[in-house]
C-alpha cells in the first residue's frame, strides 16, 4: 500500500479524547454531594448550608486571585475549587466559625493546590490536607452538637450560640464502649445518619448511593472504596474490642468519615494510582492505617490521616505497578542485567 496518497495526521499523545473534561467529571462529583449536603441542613440546621456556600466562597475566591496575582489563566470553570470547599465543609463540625472555614479554604487552595502548580499537580488532596491543618484549632474543630430530635435547636447561621458537646460515635467506639454507643445510637440511626459528627460525614446510606452514582457514571471505580472498606470490615471483624464482633464491625463501618473517604476523598484522581490493581493495594492500605490509627492512636478517627499517608505513596505504586503495554513481551529476570555485562565487556 502506498501511505503517500492517504490523507494522515501525526499527533503526539493523547490519541483518544473526551467530551467529558475535568468541568463535567466535577459537576458529576458535585451532583452526587447535594444529597448528604441536604441532610446535613436537616441534620443540623441551615448553618450546615451557609458552612458549605462560605466554604465553596472561599476556595474560589482564593484560587481566582492567586491566579489573577500570577497572571495565570482562569481555572474556576473546572469546578474543582468548588468541590474543594464542598469537601472541606463536610469534614467539619457545623459549629465550626467561618474564619477556621476560610483558613482552610486558604490552605486548601493556595499553599496544597496551587504553589505545586494547580490542579492535576497536588501531590496531596486539598480537603483533607485543609482539615489536618485546621486541628490546629482543636477547639473548634471538636465541637459537636446532637442531631435531629424531638426537642432539636439548630445552630444560628450567625450569632452566638450554646453548642454543648456531644458525644460522638467514633469517641465512644474510641473508649470501647459499644454498649454506651448501642444505647446512644441503633445501626438504623447510623445508616441513615441520625448521629452527631462531622455535617457532611453522617448519612452512611446517603454517601453509599452518591458513590454509586460516580461509579455508574464512571466518574470513579469500584477497586479503592471496596478494597478500603472491604480491609476496615475484615480487620474489625477478626480484631473486634466488644462482645459481638458483627455490632464492632457495623458500627466503624457507618462511624465516623470512612464512607466519604473512601468514595469521595481516597478516589481523588490526582492523588491515587491509575492502574486497577496499584487502586485495589492504595485502598486497602488506606483501610489498614485507618484501623490501626482508630485502635492505637490518641486521636479517634484515623481516615484523614490514612488517606493523606497513602497519598504519599501513589508514585512508589504506580512506579512498580505498571499495566502490561500491548504488543511489548516482558523480558525474562536478569535479561537486563546480561545486556549490561555484554555492553561493559566490549
Amino acid at each position: 500500500m502506498d501511505y503517500k496518497d492517504l490523507n494522515l495526521i501525526g499527533s503526539s499523545s493523547p490519541h483518544i479524547r473526551t467530551k467529558d473534561g475535568a468541568g463535567h467529571i466535577m459537576g458529576e462529583v458535585l451532583i452526587a454531594m447535594v444529597l448528604p449536603l441536604a441532610f446535613a441542613v436537616y441534620n443540623f440546621g441551615p448553618r450546615a448550608l451557609a458552612a458549605a456556600a462560605v466554604s465553596v466562597a472561599g476556595c474560589c475566591c482564593f484560587e481566582w486571585l492567586y491566579r489573577i496575582l500570577l497572571g495565570k489563566n482562569n481555572t474556576l470553570g473546572d469546578l474543582s475549587a468548588a468541590v474543594t470547599g464542598v469537601l472541606i465543609a463536610f469534614v467539619c463540625p457545623v459549629t465550626v466559625p467561618y474564619w477556621v472555614l476560610l483558613i482552610g479554604d486558604f490552605f486548601a487552595i493556595v499553599v496544597v493546590k496551587q504553589l505545586f502548580g494547580g490542579v492535576g499537580k497536588n501531590f496531596l488532596n486539598p480537603a483533607l490536607a485543609a482539615r489536618a491543618f485546621m486541628l490546629c484549632w482543636a477547639g473548634e474543630m471538636t465541637t459537636w452538637v446532637a442531631p435531629r430530635s424531638p426537642n432539636f435547636t439548630p445552630v444560628p447561621v450567625w450569632g452566638p450560640f450554646d453548642a454543648a458537646t456531644y458525644p460522638t460515635p467514633m469517641a465512644l467506639l474510641h473508649e470501647n464502649n459499644l454498649e454506651g454507643l448501642q444505647g446512644i445510637y441503633d445501626l438504623s440511626k447510623m445508616f441513615v445518619g441520625l448521629i452527631g459528627g462531622s455535617m457532611g460525614e453522617v448519612s452512611a446510606l446517603l454517601l453509599i448511593l452518591g458513590g454509586l452514582f460516580l461509579i455508574w457514571r464512571k466518574v470513579i471505580t469500584w477497586y479503592i472504596p471496596v478494597s478500603y472498606i472491604g480491609v476496615v470490615a475484615a480487620l474489625t471483624f477478626l480484631f473486634p474490642r466488644g462482645n459481638d464482633p458483627v455490632q464492632w464491625m457495623l458500627y466503624n463501618l457507618l462511624g465516623g468519615g470512612l464512607m466519604l473517604g473512601a468514595f469521595f476523598m481516597a478516589t481523588d484522581y490526582v492523588t491515587s494510582p491509575v492502574s486497577h490493581l496499584g487502586q485495589a493495594i492504595y485502598g486497602a492500605g488506606c483501610g489498614l492505617i485507618t484501623v490501626f490509627i482508630r485502635y492505637f492512636g490518641s486521636y479517634n478517627e484515623g481516615v484523614c490521616y490514612a488517606i493523606l499517608i497513602m497519598n504519599l505513596t501513589v508514585w512508589i505504586i504506580d512506579k512498580n505497578i505498571k499495566p502490561r503495554r500491548f504488543g511489548v513481551i516482558k523480558a525474562p529476570p536478569g535479561a537486563a542485567r546480561k545486556v549490561r555485562k555484554k555492553e561493559a565487556v566490549k
